[in-house]
């Protein structure tokens, strides 16, 4: 699947159009210098909510599947993948150094603060203080991190869930997260901004970033479906299809080559952090991809971009296999046939997203899809689980 990891970085400014837009809105963001991006290990960053049940982080019989999401974010290693994340990184930078008039004498909510990047940003653009929350064991870690560059009387650093906390003030007047999972949605940390914007912001405040748009596309990926779910059909002379049932049902988180798409992309859903309720993040969107070329279609591609609209000029990213690369990738979910497809033919269907009952930090989909063409004539439905 990963043929090209789009690194063909350079230091200067990089200006784009996020790939399947319908609107002609330019996003900038300026690529951090190599040296800025490989600041001391006390810039690692990760917004993400979390939390450890207790200061313990030993397993017991009733840990949970999101007691390990919790810990997992303990560990440094996470963080330092997200802060050499430039485009993450940079974005959330640019976005806060050159819109200050967003932050300075502002009080701040940093939701999900890991080590304490996006505060440290915001403290040093003026924000009258910040409340950086974190529920994992990297808080005790954040803490250190605001002393040792001297912001201890600027930034608190709060350790517990968001629902649980109590804020030293009653309002904020800016909530700024950096909440986004693969697919945009999974780990479902979204519902704590929510939760925390209905809670804690005031009137007229601003919420970073405040909008959200997931895309689909398709591929062609006949090399890596043969490897890796093909392969099951016959390993070592034995029939292992069983496992292919569930490998096909689990989206791959992986890299893809922008030479590999066959369509055009369509967006199915814009969130407005601002205004959505938790309700809004399950959906079911139609979609019309359009085939560029003649080709094969392996599997359907899904992306995010983020703005953030409430800047002086739009500023934002792209997850996009057009786009510069971020840790977050794409998210590939394979197809049962193989769809040959003629240049102008159609895939229309639909696509339905909700979190799991049991655990909501994942997610289950539900794809239907139609191809009436020329060599293929398919309608079926599949279901994904990302876990």
């Amino acid at each position: 699947m990963t043929k090209n990891n789009n690194n063909n970085h350079n230091n200067e400014e990089e200006e784009f159009v996020s790939f399947g837009h319908n609107l002609n809105t330019k996003i900038r963001f300026e690529d951090a210098d190599e040296d800025e991006a490989a600041q001391g290990s006390c810039e690692a960053a990760q917004d993400e909510s979390m939390c450890d049940a207790g200061e313990s982080t030993e397993v017991t019989d009733d840990t949970t599947s999101a007691d390990y999401y919790f810990d997992s974010y303990s560990h440094f290693g996470i963080h330092e993948e997200m802060l050499k994340d430039v485009v993450r990184t940079k974005t959330y930078q640019n976005v806060i150094y050159q819109n200050k008039f967003l932050i300075k004498d502002k009080v701040v909510l940093d939701v999900g603060a890991g080590t304490g990047i996006l505060s440290l940003f915001c403290a040093k653009a003026g924000a009258k203080h910040v409340y950086a929350v974190e529920c994992s064991q990297m808080a005790d870690m954040a803490k250190e991190i605001v002393k040792a560059n001297g912001f201890s009387d600027v930034i608190t650093v709060l350790k517990g869930k968001i629902e649980e906390i109590e804020l030293p003030t009653p309002k904020v007047d800016v909530i700024i997260s950096e909440w986004m999972g693969y697919f945009l949605l999974f780990e479902n940390m979204l519902d704590s901004v929510l939760y925390a914007r209905n809670k804690w912001l005031v009137d007229g405040g601003f919420v970073l970033p405040d909008k959200a748009s997931l895309f689909l596309t398709a591929i062609e990926d006949s090399e890596y479906k043969e490897d890796k779910i093909e392969f099951w059909n016959s390993v070592y002379g034995f029939d292992m299809s069983c496992i292919k049932k569930k490998a096909m049902m689990e989206p791959l988180v992986d890299t893809v080559d922008q030479n590999q798409i066959v369509t055009d992309s369509r967006l199915l859903k814009t969130m407005d952090i601002s205004k959505m309720s938790s309700g809004d993040a399950s959906f079911t969107a139609p979609f019309k991809l359009v085939a560029q070329r003649n080709d094969y279609i392996h599997a359907l591609v899904a992306y995010f971009d983020v703005s953030f609209t409430m800047c002086h000029k739009l500023l934002g990213f792209s997850t996009g296999p057009k786009s510069r690369a971020t840790h977050w990738k794409q998210t590939v979910m394979y197809l049962e046939d193989v769809l040959t497809i003629c240049e102008g033919e159609t895939i229309t269907g639909s696509m339905s997203v909700s979190y799991n009952k049991k655990n909501p930090r994942d997610i289950d989909i539900k794809l239907s899809y139609s191809l009436d063409g020329q060599h293929s004539k398919i309608s079926r439905t599949q279901h994904y689980k990302m876990r």
